[in-house]
C-alpha cells in the first residue's frame, strides 16, 4: 500500500481571483463546471471518516490541505466544522493546513485556525506591481491590498507566529528576483517558496522561447544569488532543497528530487483524484478510472490498488535522457505535467529541464567555491 503523506481536500471548487496562470480554471480542463460549488456536508463527514480509517492503517501520518479554488469559500462556520472534525478524528500528528489567496481570512477563520492548529499559507507574487499583473479578481481589479490586509491581520494575530507558514509566489519573468525576495521578506513571513508556470512540450509555459530555453533558470538563478548574499535570510524552500540535495540530503518538496510523494486529492464532489496539477496537461488528467470517491469506497482499499500505486510510481521520471542525466538526484525530473507531450505521454524529460540544470550548476559552482574558500 502506497504511504500517503499529503491529502489535498477541495472545500470549495470556485475561486475569487482570476489567476492568468491558473491550471485549474486557465489552462483547458473544464472539470470544476461539474463540481458543486462547496462541499457538503456529507461529503465532510465521509471524508472524515474515511481519512480517519487511512491514518489508522498508516505508521507515517499524513498532512491534510485545505485547497480549492479558494477554500475558504466553504464560509467561515463551515470551516469550522470540517476543521473540528478532522482534528477529532485524526491523530494529533496529523497536520492540518490551509492554502489561501486570503481575501477571505477573517478573524473568526484565524480563531479556527487557532483552535484547531491549522497552518496557514498566503499565495502572494511579490509587490502590487508584479502581484496584480496576474492575480486579479473576477471583476479584473487588483488583488494586492486585500491580501497584504490578510498578510496583515495573520501576523497581528496573537497566534501569529505559530499559524503563519510562509508565503507562496509564482515566478514572474517580467520581474526583478532581488525586488520580489525583499518584498516577500518585508511582510514578515517565516519561509518563501516559489513555482514555476505550468506548462509542456505542447503547450510551452508563458515565457520559454522553447523547451530548451533558460529563462526561468536564469530567474531562478539570479534570485539565487541574492538569496545566498543575505545574511539574515527567509527560508526558500525550493533553493533549500536543492542544495541540501548537492550536498546528500533529502528534500521535503515534490518536483525535486527522487523521493515519491504520496498523493491523494479529494474533490469537492468526494470523488478521489490523482495530483491536481495534472490538468495542466489535458482535460481529465488528474481522474481515476475506477471513479473513487469518499462517499463509496475505502480510502485504505484505494491506496492499496494497482491503479493508485502506477499513478504513485509515474511520479518518477521514465525518459530515457532522465535516467542517463547526472542531474537527476536533483532534479527528480521535475513535475509529471511538466513532462507531457502529446505524442509520448509523459515519458519525456520536464519542459523545464535546460532551466534546471542551468540552476543545478549555478549551485554546484557556488558550493565547489565555498568549499574551495573554506
Amino acid at each position: 500500500m502506497v504511504t500517503v503523506d499529503t491529502v489535498l481536500l477541495k472545500l470549495a471548487s470556485r475561486c475569487n481571483l482570476d489567476c492568468h496562470y491558473c491550471y485549474v480554471y486557465n489552462m483547458g480542463d473544464e472539470g470544476w463546471l461539474a463540481q458543486p460549488k462547496r462541499m457538503s456536508p456529507e461529503v465532510i463527514d465521509s471524508a472524515v471518516a474515511q481519512l480517519s480509517l487511512l491514518a489508522s492503517s498508516q505508521d507515517v501520518p499524513f498532512s491534510v490541505v485545505f485547497h480549492g479554488g479558494e477554500p475558504l469559500l466553504i464560509g467561515a462556520e463551515r470551516f469550522d466544522v470540517v476543521c473540528a472534525a478532522l482534528r477529532g478524528a485524526l491523530p494529533p500528528t496529523c497536520g492540518l493546513h490551509l492554502q489561501t489567496n486570503g481575501l477571505l481570512l477573517s478573524d473568526a477563520v484565524l480563531r479556527t485556525c487557532m483552535e484547531h492548529d491549522v497552518g496557514v499559507s498566503i499565495s502572494l507574487d511579490g509587490p502590487a506591481a508584479v502581484h496584480d499583473r496576474h492575480r486579479p479578481d473576477r471583476r479584473g481589479a487588483g488583488s494586492h491590498s486585500r491580501v497584504m490586509e490578510a498578510v496583515r491581520r495573520l501576523s497581528e494575530h496573537p497566534a501569529g507566529s505559530r499559524l503563519f507558514t510562509g508565503v507562496l509566489a509564482v515566478v514572474d519573468l517580467a520581474s526583478d528576483p532581488g525586488e520580489v525576495y525583499s518584498f516577500l521578506k518585508s511582510t514578515g513571513a517565516p519561509s518563501m517558496d516559489f513555482l514555476y508556470r505550468d506548462g509542456n512540450h505542447d503547450e510551452v509555459p508563458v515565457g520559454k522561447a522553447s523547451p530548451l530555453s533558460t529563462e526561468y533558470g536564469d530567474w531562478m538563478c539570479r534570485l539565487l544569488d541574492v538569496y545566498l548574499a543575505d545574511r539574515r535570510p527567509v527560508p526558500i524552500r525550493v533553493l533549500d532543497d536543492m542544495l541540501k540535495l548537492l550536498m546528500g540530503g533529502i528534500s521535503r518538496k515534490e518536483g525535486v528530487g527522487l523521493d515519491a510523494y504520496g498523493i491523494l486529492v479529494v474533490d469537492t464532489d468526494g470523488s478521489v483524484r490523482k495530483n491536481d496539477t495534472l490538468k495542466s496537461a489535458f482535460g481529465a488528467a488528474d481522474r481515476f478510472a475506477s471513479g473513487w470517491s469518499v462517499t463509496t469506497h475505502d480510502l485504505r482499499q484505494v491506496v492499496a490498488s494497482k491503479e493508485f500505486a502506477v499513478y504513485h510510481h509515474a511520479q518518477r521520471p521514465s525518459s530515457p535522457v532522465c535516467l542517463s542525466c547526472p542531474d537527476l538526484r536533483v532534479c527528480g525530473g521535475g513535475m509529471p505535467a511538466h513532462r507531457w507531450r502529446s505524442e509520448t505521454g509523459f515519458v519525456n524529460p520536464s519542459v523545464f529541464c535546460a532551466d534546471q540544470r542551468l540552476l543545478i550548476d549555478a549551485m554546484r559552482d557556488i558550493l565547489s567555491r565555498r568549499m574551495l574558500a573554506a
